[in-house]
């Protein structure tokens, strides 16, 4: 073997060692697979699969801003109306423009189990507001608090968190007395006259016999209303069942292609008292829908409850949508009560885009001669006001 053979294998063999040694040094990683969202269309738009699971997710909400103007215009209806009139001669505050912005935020959930579809929703309000918050009237028919809670309010509030398996529901809701039939008219102050409480726990269920025919049961909680020590006024207080006793709704409903026709009879256990509505939907044409409202109920022991809060034994609601094209609409709901109290609420809707809309109402309100029955705290007859209103839907 001569030198340049020796060299020659040498050179080899370092090469053959670096190469080895290189190829140990670099892993490369097999890639895992990802996992994409997948899109979920049982439940409808908007749903997806959470990852790694089999339930159905969706988020969605609203951003919304009111500005609103005038003694009728109030964002959250008669009770807090007329406070131009009601602060007059107070050097403390001034009229102007009531404005209130909000962002929901909305959850739901669904899922197929052996027991039927597992449902959850929730719904969360976060608003800032202004306006006549926090102001103290003297000699007000209601406490401040009751008064300007809502008005101008700033704050956080959970409104809805469900749970639903099959038909049974349980959690926070708003009660089963207004949402089976239906709340009122498409307007942005439908309680003018008021038709019933809202926020509540439930324990509840509905029945769907698949040919038109449901109905529902209702265990609830509700809010106590009460009368002030001198029994001139109500206001809102924070009693509850009363000895374990619930509040109890049911309900049955018809639905059709013209329509449907609907009944509600709720017992408020804490003052004993019954209250009843019936309502009547129909589509006379394609781009019409009018309904009709009327609701009853016993002032044995109390003159309100949680489910009568009109004035007097009863009430009516009547109104309906006009579809003028694809992206306006008209809507229109009239109220009137036997303590004389008339709400009548007009809007036009208009989707400048898709989840884009912009509505402008106005709203009038006469209130009767008795003062106890005016439960507003307002202290003209007759009030005139208007709303504003942009949202963003999503």
């Amino acid at each position: 073997m001569n030198i340049k053979s020796l060299l020659l294998g040498s050179a080899a063999a370092l090469i053959a060692v670096s190469g080895a040694r290189a190829a140990d040094a670099v892993v490369v990683a097999e890639p895992e697979p990802a996992e994409y969202v997948k899109i979920c269309d049982v439940y409808g738009a908007g749903y997806f699969y959470i990852p790694g699971t089999e339930i159905c997710m969706r988020i969605g909400g609203y951003v919304r801003y009111d500005i609103s103007a005038g003694d009728a215009g109030a964002f959250t209806g008669a009770r807090y109306q007329d406070l131009s009139e009601a602060l007059e001669g107070r050097d403390d505050v001034n009229d102007g423009y009531f404005k209130q912005a909000r962002f929901t935020l909305r959850t739901y959930t669904g899922q197929e189990t052996e027991m039927g579809t597992l449902k959850t929703y929730t719904e969360t309000r976060f608003n800032w507001g202004t306006g006549y918050h926090g102001v103290d009237l003297d000699n007000n028919p209601l406490t401040p608090d009751a008064q300007f809670s809502s008005f101008g309010s700033r704050g956080v509030s959970l409104n809805f968190a469900w749970i639903q398996l099959g038909g049974l529901r349980v959690g926070k809701d708003e009660t089963a007395f207004n949402t089976f039939t239906g709340y009122a008219g498409n307007v942005i102050n439908d309680t003018l006259v008021p038709y019933g409480g809202f926020d509540t726990n439930v324990i509840q269920y509905y029945f769907d016999a698949g040919n038109g025919f449901s109905a529902v049961a209702s265990l609830e909680t509700g809010e106590g209303f009460i009368l002030n020590a001198d029994n001139t006024a109500l206001h809102l207080g924070h009693d509850s069942i009363d000895s374990y006793v619930p509040y109890v709704v049911g309900g049955v409903k018809y639905t059709q292609g013209w329509g449907s026709i609907s009944g509600v009879i709720a017992y408020d256990s804490a003052v004993e008292e019954w209250t009843g509505k019936a309502r009547l939907d129909v589509t006379p044409m394609q781009n019409l829908t009018l309904f009709l409202m009327a609701g009853y109920g016993s002032d044995d022991n109390i003159p309100r409850n949680f489910y009568k809060q009109w004035s007097g034994n009863w009430a009516v609601w009547g109104g309906g949508t006009y579809t003028i094209n694809e992206k306006t609409s008209f809507n229109l709901q009239a109220a009137y009560d036997e303590g004389e109290n008339v709400g009548i609420a007009a809007n036009i809707a208009y989707d400048i885009v898709p989840g884009f809309t912009i509505t402008a109402e106005v709203d009038y309100l006469h209130f009767g001669d008795n003062n106890f029955d005016n439960w507003t705290g307002a202290t003209d007859e007759n009030s005139i006001g208007g709303v504003l209103r942009f949202q963003r839907s999503f």
